[in-house]
């Protein structure tokens, strides 16, 4: 199904959302064949259900779509998803539905068409619907396909999305939007200062590299960059197999700022976007990095390598002293980086930490707005110490156990330079279906992001 709403028409079938404390008055104004109809479904207006009413002539006259309680709302989001993907074929309108809601519940409606069909044909949503009145159908359909691409670029096994595959797809995409895309590869890591981009990349049949794709002339300066482990199998320090299945999505930083940049461009945001991944496989051979490896990074910091499978942090580093570099308004950094952080908060909320109350408060005001549910995390002080192994000036994997999340973003904020500067340690991965969101990638943040960027940038 294309990711864009239908043209109105005289054709679209009205869909009526109800609540659970409104089916009974609305039934009490309904001809007797309705009210006959509605009672012997026992439709009850459930959260997701629906049910077709035939007209006189026998053809579907219009749909309920039910909608629950106020607190079962409150427990999820894109409700109407799921009735999307009960209808047949056609074009539907909404009816009832509180213009609060309007926009996440028609984003959910366009997403709930997504599957991955790349190897095997899915069955998606067919029903297409008229944006309703004051939705901004064109950013939402921007917003549906930036999240699209991220899914694809998630789901797609590390055979068919290594390094060469990744850079391939920023190539694709920044000719969409006439933007610009450099790649330092190989040797020339080296050659240019990118020595932990390199370290980690080395022992992968694909050579590691730094992708760059800027785009914008005009407008405050905004840096993504995005984790592009494409498959880790922890190197040297090798994890086990069922640690390993889902390392497909190890690169589920890269693809997620290249679904909020697709976004981004194709809004047309007054900024400088530049947007950095490093795309490495952590393997293993013969010339892989070693635990106890002394490492140093771009900025001349010494890393004690103490964990090979504490790789996404190493070549983060690099790419973020670069980004500092150019002294951006605003940096932003997004990795699958630690289990920690599962932990911590499961695998729908996206934890980021910050040190600037001004974009903890855009974030936290536009995630509830856009439905991207979003939990700060402290960049604490005191546990700098347990990144400082005594050797080198930073150890990569502390010993213990506690604060994973906390010290890994820690480690980060050494290279942030001083700009201003988030970091989100996300999932990108769904691993139960639900409305408009399937198993499988995801994407994390990035509209929350995309809502906050006009307060925090001052666009």
């Amino acid at each position: 199904m294309p990711l864009n709403f239908a043209p109105d028409s005289a054709e679209a079938l009205p869909v009526h959302v109800i609540g659970k404390d409104a089916i009974d008055d609305w039934l009490e104004g309904q001809p007797g064949r309705v009210f006959a109809w509605v009672e012997a479904a026992g439709f009850k207006a459930d959260l997701g259900a629906s049910l077709l009413i035939p007209g006189d002539d026998g053809r579907i006259e219009r749909v309920l779509a039910g909608y629950g309680s106020a607190d079962e709302r409150a427990r999820g989001r894109f409700h109407l998803a799921a009735v999307a993907a009960a209808l047949p074929e056609g074009v539907y309108r909404l009816e009832g539905l509180d213009s609060g809601r309007a926009n996440e519940e028609s984003l959910g409606w366009l997403l709930a068409g997504y599957g991955f069909d790349r190897y095997r044909e899915q069955k998606k949503a067919s029903a297409r619907l008229v944006a309703p009145e004051g939705v901004d159908a064109a950013r939402l359909e921007a917003i549906a396909k930036g999240e699209v691409l991220t899914r694809d670029l998630i789901n797609t096994p590390a055979s068919d999305m290594g390094p060469d595959q990744l850079e391939a797809a920023c190539v694709e995409l920044a000719a969409q939007f006439a933007a610009a895309v450099t790649v330092i590869k190989g040797a020339m890591l080296l050659e240019q200062n990118f020595p932990m981009i390199h370290a980690v990349g080395r022992a992968s049949a694909q050579e590691p590299r730094l992708i760059e794709m800027t785009w914008g002339d005009a407008g405050p300066a905004l840096t993504l960059v995005g984790k592009g482990v494409c498959f880790d199998t922890g190197g040297l320090n090798l994890k086990p197999g069922a640690s390993m299945g889902l390392m497909k999505k190890d690169m589920g930083g890269a693809a997620t700022v290249l679904g909020l940049a697709q976004m981004i461009m194709s809004l047309g945001l007054k900024l400088r976007l530049r947007v950095l991944i490093p795309a490495v496989e952590n393997s293993v051979s013969g010339n892989a990095m070693r635990p106890g490896d002394i490492l140093t990074a771009r900025n001349g910091l010494t890393v004690e390598n103490n964990n090979t499978d504490a790789e996404g942090r190493l070549v983060l580093a690099d790419a973020l002293a670069y980004g500092a570099e150019g002294a951006p308004d605003l940096m932003l950094s997004m990795a699958t980086l630690t289990g920690a952080a599962r932990v911590a908060v499961g695998p729908d909320l996206s934890p980021y930490y910050t040190d600037d109350d001004a974009v903890v408060a855009a974030l936290e005001k536009a995630a509830k707005a856009v439905a991207d549910p979003v939990w700060r995390m402290p960049f604490h002080d005191p546990y700098e110490s347990m990144i400082e192994p005594g050797i080198a000036d930073l150890d990569n994997a502390p010993k213990g156990g506690f604060a994973g999340s906390v010290t890994a973003a820690l480690f980060l904020r050494r290279f942030a330079g001083g700009a201003r500067y988030a970091h989100f340690d996300i999932y990108g991965w769904n691993p139960t279906a639900a409305p408009a969101r399937p198993k499988g990638g995801v994407g994390m943040g990035a509209r929350a992001v995309l809502a906050a960027l006009p307060e925090v940038l001052g666009l």
